[in-house]
């Protein structure tokens, strides 16, 4: 009994001892790390910017099977936010500075302890350069946890480096590989929409129009309004040299449907057309690639486009329904104008009918009667 004593007050001088050691270390951390991503620099800041994607790069989520993930009604920019609850803990991140195609700053919260994180982008020699830097400060628990695990600059800095090395990959392949073919003569066929219409700028039109086909895809669910058929854009214009356009944001619906007064969410009808058809495999950052590639096919077709509007892009298979972005299918159409090919009048020659000539008349003489 003497010598479990001994041994239990032993274990409990190991346990305060340790306690004291862990309590008295420091709390504040900084943790850094670098990495060039095979991408450009627009491509990158765009993919780690939407909360949704960091489920495919981020190895504590990609690790942990058993994690539940919830996003915010936004995930792109200031405010975007999601929080997850696995086997390893659970937490929140939020985004709360954007600085387009440079830097993000969030906020993070994981099993109590607090930390900044930060992210940035910049061009170099390669792809772009990304730098993630985390500076926190450690709750008694953390400490405990991360003493027994390597410390927190080796557990934060290796899931760092994993995940960079994922976002490498991803965007590497995913973000590079696509696809354009010019499907050429082609119909689109009337259709009812609501839509949101607004200025953008070209750079930006993924990230905006994602954020509004959210918006009225909720209102269609809400209201018990039918879908019918794939969103699409209508691009009224398309000034590459200003980097602007002016979109409607559009989701079709079964029937026509008139929104209450001072709405933003518009009804509307798209009138069929004849256009150019071009389809998109890939990532949305190839558009440029596919318009461009649209209009050679009509120049050397001597194929004379409509001006009413620049295209309509049709949204076949999209991020919501696969992750990855080599597998997107966006259809794009060009108006165009229909030729008129003169008709001739043609009066048919009716040829003379041969005169009929009339005999005269010959008097006979009349017959001496017998009485």
């Amino acid at each position: 009994m003497r010598i479990l004593k001994y041994l239990f007050l032993l274990l409990l001088l190991s346990l305060v001892a340790i306690s004291i050691f862990v309590a008295t270390q420091k709390g504040d951390f900084t943790v850094e790390r670098s990495q060039i991503i095979n991408s450009s620099k627009a491509n990158v800041f765009s993919y780690v910017n939407d909360l949704r994607n960091w489920e495919d790069f981020s190895s504590l989520l990609i690790e942990d099977p058993t994690i539940k993930i919830n996003y915010s009604n936004k995930t792109i920019g200031p405010g975007a936010s999601y929080t997850w609850q696995g086997k390893e803990g659970a937490g929140d991140l939020k985004t709360i500075f954007v600085k387009e195609n440079d830097s993000i700053a969030q906020k993070m919260n994981y099993d109590g302890t607090s930390s900044s994180v930060f992210w940035k982008f910049k061009d170099t020699i390669g792809g772009t350069k990304v730098t993630w830097k985390t500076i926190g400060k450690m709750n008694f628990y953390m400490k405990v946890s991360t003493a027994f695990n390597g410390g927190i600059y080796r557990i934060i800095g290796k899931t760092y480096e994993k995940s960079l090395a994922n976002l490498d990959k991803i965007l590497d392949y995913e973000i590079n590989t696509y696809n354009v073919k010019v499907d050429g003569l082609s119909k689109v066929a009337t259709t009812f929409y609501l839509n949101q219409t607004f200025t953008s700028k070209i750079t930006n039109v993924t990230k905006n129009s994602r954020i509004v086909f959210y918006k009225i895809i909720k209102f269609c669910n809400q209201n018990k309004i039918d879908l019918n058929g794939k969103p699409f854009i209508i691009y009224h214009n398309y000034d590459v040299t200003n980097d602007l356009t002016r979109i409607s944001v559009c989701v079709p619906i079964k029937n026509q449907i008139l929104t209450s007064s001072g709405s933003d969410i518009l009804s509307g009808k798209l009138e069929g057309f004849d256009a150019v058809k071009t389809t998109m495999t890939g990532d949305y950052s190839h558009t440029k690639k596919a318009i461009e590639k649209t209009i050679a096919y009509s120049n050397t077709n001597v194929i004379e486009l409509d001006k009413s509007f620049s295209h309509l892009e049709i949204f076949k298979t999209s991020r919501s329904e696969n992750k990855s972005p080599s597998k997107w299918i966006t259809e794009i159409y060009f108006p165009i104008k229909i030729k008129v090919v003169p008709v001739n009048t043609y009066i048919p020659v009716r040829k003379p009918e041969p005169a009929v000539v009339t005999e005269p008349a010959v008097n006979k003489p009349e017959e001496q009667s017998e009485f």
